[in-house]
């Protein structure tokens, strides 16, 4: 699994971290970033009130021709998003292990603001340990 992207979007939908890994990556400016961050909020907003069968938490794969966003939903409304090849056999523990570095290394740190962009060189550090250059066994 190649491992291309990790995003973390708050619960109004705002873009609080990017980050590439791997070579293939279309360069996108950081206003389309936030577009894109935006857009994927509404969608899963919308995912998660159109389920025929009872209530849903959104959508948690979308996947396209060439790659996969696996998305979790944590329990304050925070979304992380995983953009991967389509062979991906270990994105949910990826975001896991992110989801606990965020809560350690961000939501921990006494002079971070909730919601607003993560400046954390200790939360950086822990991301690079986790993914590295992006690829994976």
């Amino acid at each position: 699994m190649t491992i291309y992207g990790l995003w973390i979007i708050n619960k109004a939908g705002g873009l609080v971290y990017q980050r590439n890994f791997a070579e293939g990556l279309a360069q996108l400016s950081s206003n389309e970033y936030l577009v894109l961050a935006g857009t994927l909020h509404g969608i899963h907003a919308i995912t998660s009130r159109i389920s025929p069968i009872g209530p849903s938490s959104g959508a948690q794969v979308i996947e396209g021709e060439n790659f996969k966003l696996t998305i979790l939903l944590t329990a304050t409304g925070t979304k992380l998003v995983l953009l991967t090849s389509l062979p991906d056999a270990s994105a949910q523990l990826i975001l896991q292990k992110t989801y606990e570095a965020y809560a350690d290394a961000v939501m921990k740190n006494p002079f971070h603001t909730p919601e607003m962009p993560i400046r954390s060189e200790g939360f950086d550090t822990r991301i690079t340990d986790l993914i590295g250059t992006g690829q994976t066994s």
